[in-house]
């Protein structure tokens, strides 16, 4: 079975199940967007949950923002980007595909076994590589393309009912600066001692060209990151990032990502964002190779100097141990929501063909619902209103759904292929001695307990 085709499954699966829907679906869909399904938004504000509950709500040292999508255009002028958050892009002659250029290029090595970055080639020199390798276009196979050019990854738009440009603002490219502009408000209202951390998870918006595998490359999607404030001359920087190095990587271990299927990658010089000095990827074995899931970024004082210089105020912070005034450096760990949701789906998908199942293997701390209850026939109205019962009791506590259709073994066959831990079943017995059946998704086993101790056996 081809990696291609597995990732095809794991696509209509979560459509078929509920889990992920073309955006626009009734309309033909609008590229690059997605809209998540019942069970796909329980799964991802699990993710989310348990970032918030990691990071933010378990530490002392982390305040959490929710800052807004709209800011001053100001903004984005002072963090350099209008000018630097950009990408390359060309344009076939004959069919009028539009697509990255850098894209392009390193498809079509992939495609011959070689693996090149084109990061920090100039414009001319991706045009000289274009057109002596002869790259066809992806859509139509013509050889002819326009010459490579920039185009800013910030979506434009407008406040106000008049379109002018003293009304343009921008969608945010990342969640970062909201972090950077609310500084000193945190300041001033929580007395924080470094080094701290700022906290925010939320949508960002880019304006891509380039189709993206599902999931992992659309238009807008959800990011969680902090920025993690500290004073060079104190802490080891080093050492800091080495740190968030595990923190980061422990995370996705938690969800149920297997360590072996990931990789640190550690940016070229010329690679790195225009406010770095080291950034690493995290990257997973997806399907379609390994991709940038996580990112970890040294920022310096680049953020706050650049927005303390164009407001004209003061974002220093002062030791209360001597009174120096300085302005922290910064490190940033960025975690892309909406691919840590798809390296889950694709961990968790098995073809159990021994037992002809598919299985999605979630952890119990993403799965959309922890357990799934079923009265043993639904023409039974005492099993029906018993298991209804068992249902509302738990419903308090956890995520879970309530299924009487077909016969039992379909019911396992379908909470099966969405993930679901465990399966607790209603039947005459119970009505007997208050006992039900448990059934765990992935050893298949049956334990029968008291309904009293449905709670103990779920915490354990």
């Amino acid at each position: 079975m081809s990696k291609v085709t597995d990732f095809q499954k794991i696509v209509a699966l979560c459509k078929r199940r509920g889990f992920i829907f073309p955006g626009s679906d009734i309309y033909g869909g609008l590229a690059n967007t997605y809209d998540f399904g019942p069970l796909g938004v329980e799964m991802l504000q699990n993710v989310m949950n348990s970032w918030w509950r990691t990071f933010v709500r378990s530490r002392e040292d982390m305040h959490g923002l929710d800052t807004s999508i709209l800011m001053s255009p100001k903004v984005w002028e002072s963090s350099g980007h209008t000018k630097n958050f950009t990408d390359v892009l060309v344009d076939c002659r004959n069919c009028q595909l539009r697509t990255r250029a850098d894209h392009l290029i390193e498809d079509h090595f992939e495609s011959k076994g070689d693996k090149i970055s084109v990061e920090g080639k100039t414009l001319e020199e991706m045009d000289k590589v274009i057109i002596g390798e002869k790259i066809p276009c992806p859509k139509c196979g013509n050889h002819a393309f326009t010459p490579v050019r920039k185009f800013n990854l910030l979506f434009e738009t407008n406040v106000g009912i008049i379109s002018t440009s003293q009304n343009k603002v921008y969608l945010r490219g990342e969640i970062a600066q909201g972090m950077f502009v609310n500084f000193k408000n945190v300041l001033d209202t929580m007395r924080p001692k470094l080094p701290f951390g700022i906290a925010q998870m939320g949508k960002a918006f880019r304006n891509e060209i380039t189709l993206g595998n599902f999931i992992f490359r659309t238009l807008e999607f959800n990011l969680a990151e902090f920025e993690y404030f500290f004073n060079p001359e104190k802490t080891d920087v080093n050492v800091l990032f080495d740190y968030w190095k595990k923190e980061m990587e422990d995370f996705l271990i938690n969800l149920g990502l297997d360590k072996s299927k990931m990789r640190w990658r550690v940016h070229a010089e010329e690679e790195r964002a225009h406010y770095s000095t080291r950034t690493e990827d995290l990257e997973y074995q997806f399907p379609f190779g390994f991709k940038e899931v996580l990112g970890l970024a040294y920022r310096t004082d680049f953020d706050l100097k650049n927005h303390m210089e164009q407001s004209g105020t003061d974002l220093r912070y002062i030791d209360p141990e001597n009174n120096d005034k300085f302005i922290p450096h910064v490190i940033e760990p960025t975690f892309g929501i909406n691919r840590i949701f798809l390296a889950l789906m694709a961990e968790g998908f098995t073809e159990d063909e021994e037992d002809n199942r598919l299985v999605l293997k979630l952890s119990k701390n993403v799965s959309p619902y922890l357990v799934s209850v079923f009265p043993l026939v639904k023409n039974k109205p005492e099993l029906v209103e018993k298991a209804q019962s068992v249902y509302s009791g738990l419903r308090r506590n956890y995520s879970v759904s309530f299924d009487s259709r077909g016969n039992i073994g379909k019911r396992y066959l379908a909470q099966d292929e969405i993930g679901t831990p465990y399966c607790i079943t209603v039947d005459y017995q119970t009505l007997e001695d208050d006992t039900v059946t448990i059934r765990d998704r992935d050893s298949k086993t049956q334990d029968r307990i008291k309904v009293s101790e449905i709670t103990s056996y779920l915490s354990r």
